[in-house]
């Protein structure tokens, strides 16, 4: 009984190791098709605003409408920006685990120290 057992765990390790081993290398593959695609993405979006400031320059004049594109650009940086500051000014007020731990344990000293 004791040896089937001993089997039984070695063929378990062997299995996860096995699972491990396939799943790093498909996360890996995973993992580079995103960054193709990223590759791809960062050469799509200059394009998409000379297409703006193209089919606005049918209207309008073409550094008006670079100037317009530019503008609606600052416009969402600046929106983006804000929404940044608020979430990370919401981490920062937020009480991590560690400073937990050590208000917890300053608590217990000092209630430790009050009894002598």
């Amino acid at each position: 009984m004791p040896d089937l057992v001993s089997k039984l765990v070695k063929a378990e390790i062997e299995a996860a190791k096995t699972w491990i081993s396939r799943t790093a290398k498909d996360a890996g593959i995973g993992s580079v098709w995103f960054l193709i695609a990223l590759f791809f993405l960062f050469w799509l979006i200059p394009m998409i605003l000379v297409f703006a400031v193209a089919g606005l320059s049918s209207w309008w004049p073409v550094w008006l409408s670079a100037l317009a594109v530019i503008g609606l650009l600052l416009l969402c940086v600046l929106v983006c920006a804000v929404f940044g500051i608020v979430k990370f000014r919401k981490v920062l007020r937020r009480e991590n685990p560690g400073q937990a731990i050590a208000t917890d344990v300053r608590i217990v000293k000092d209630a430790g120290d009050d009894k002598l």
